[in-house]
């Protein structure tokens, strides 16, 4: 039996994020296909700390109980997945490549998938991480919905 290499998906926050709190939807999907380990999560340390920053802002508006079972969930997610971790591009590679990005809090992020060259550049934020972006980088980067239209095709 042959072992075939598993696609690596390069998480932006907000696909993390969503697929943490939602109680279901294509996010929590994506974060399914990692946890299974059908995909390879690739985590940035710049999507990891801006992901835990809007974890525990979300965090603080619920119950107690509930805030500390979303805390373990993101938790327990992170052990399944045992994702590859990216660390934080140097400053003199981001400020080379602010031209590739319209919003400069993405810039750290887009250099980070750069870098990992993951098989898919996952966002919800196609008008930041757009089809320009996607010719200008050389990384293949869609929603979740598209990401999964395309797989669909692939299997058919």
């Amino acid at each position: 039996m042959t072992s075939q290499r598993r696609l690596r998906l390069f998480l932006d926050s907000n696909v993390l994020l969503g697929g943490i709190v939602a109680s279901w939807g294509l996010d929590k999907a994506v974060l399914s296909l990692c946890a299974a380990k059908i995909t390879r999560l690739v985590l940035a340390e710049a999507v990891r700390d801006e992901v835990e920053e809007n974890l525990l802002l979300h965090a603080r508006r619920l119950p107690s109980s509930a805030a500390d079972h979303l805390i373990e969930d993101y938790r327990h997610l992170i052990k399944l997945t045992e994702p590859e971790l990216i660390p934080y591009p140097d400053a003199k590679a981001v400020r080379a490549n602010r031209n590739l990005i319209r919003h400069e809090a993405d810039v750290p992020v887009l250099v980070s998938a750069i870098i990992a060259q993951p098989d898919w550049l996952l966002s919800n934020n196609t008008k930041h991480f757009s089809e320009t972006v996607a010719l200008r980088t050389g990384l293949k980067i869609a929603a979740p919905n598209q990401f999964f239209k395309t797989l669909s095709s692939l299997l058919r």
